[in-house]
């Protein structure tokens, strides 16, 4: 079997359980790739807003400066046993799908042509954490740092993004950042980081993105100020400097 090799170009997509405060983990994952100055597009899909159903989270990262769904995933981040049937059916051959070893895998999922990489996110949470909430939480900050290093995401922009998410909350920030510690730390020991899909910091090249100053929003925040820049210019739109838009829920 031949990985895929990209750097800078791949489709990522996380599959959680609605109510696990798995959206906060997985849109620290988006600024970091955000702030090695890379192209991001990613998305919030779920069927539903009740607790406990499946939810996905899908990032491109494309370097071409490509905003839009490709279709297909590259990796495929599987947290919730309920869909992963489905999840891992929907990786491209030569994919890698990362999951929690702490059960073991069902057999009837594994596929030859992809690579499955275990790591037992909850066993490391219960080890380290008390609580169950706390480690519900913080096991999607393991997961973040897991794939961190299996990419290699630069990790000092990780650590900062989790200080700058949790200034409000002091007590917050040392349990955060000592689980992407952890999740990091284990993937480096335990495979060859970093895969053959990654990521490189500067390898942008899009002409219409390379040397502009960008945000990152959601959708709805784009509404919202797009609307408030037609009041405020009397029904017309005022121009607003260039940028990125994340397409969450609107």
């Amino acid at each position: 079997m031949k990985n895929i090799a990209a750097t800078n170009d791949f489709v990522i997509k996380f599959a959680n359980i609605n109510g696990t405060g798995s959206s906060s983990a997985n849109q620290l994952f988006a600024k970091a790739i955000f702030r090695m100055d890379l192209p991001v597009s990613p998305r919030n899909i779920f069927p539903s807003n009740i607790q406990g159903l499946p939810t996905w989270y899908e990032v491109r990262v494309s370097y071409k400066g490509y905003l839009g769904r490709r279709g297909g995933v590259d990796i495929a981040v599987c947290i919730n046993p309920q869909s992963m049937v489905d999840d891992v059916r929907e990786i491209e051959p030569g994919g890698y799908c990362i999951y929690d070893s702490t059960e073991p895998l069902n057999p009837e999922i594994v596929r030859a042509d992809i690579t499955f990489i275990g790591i037992p996110f909850t066993q490391i949470c219960k080890a380290e954490f008390k609580g169950v909430r706390q480690r519900v939480l913080l096991r999607n900050m393991i997961y973040i740092g897991s794939i961190a290093a299996l990419l290699d995401i630069d990790f000092t922009i990780l650590n900062d993004l989790a200080k700058e998410q949790f200034k409000d909350k002091q007590d917050l920030i040392a349990a955060n950042v000592r689980a992407l510690e952890l999740g990091y730390q284990y993937a480096i020991d335990n495979f060859d980081c970093p895969l053959d899909i990654c990521v490189e910091q500067c390898g942008n090249v899009a002409d219409h993105i390379f040397g502009v100053d960008h945000i990152l929003m959601d959708g709805n925040t784009t509404i919202a100020l797009g609307g408030t820049l037609w009041w405020r210019d009397g029904g017309h739109l005022v121009p607003y400097y260039p940028s990125y838009i994340s397409c969450g829920a609107i």
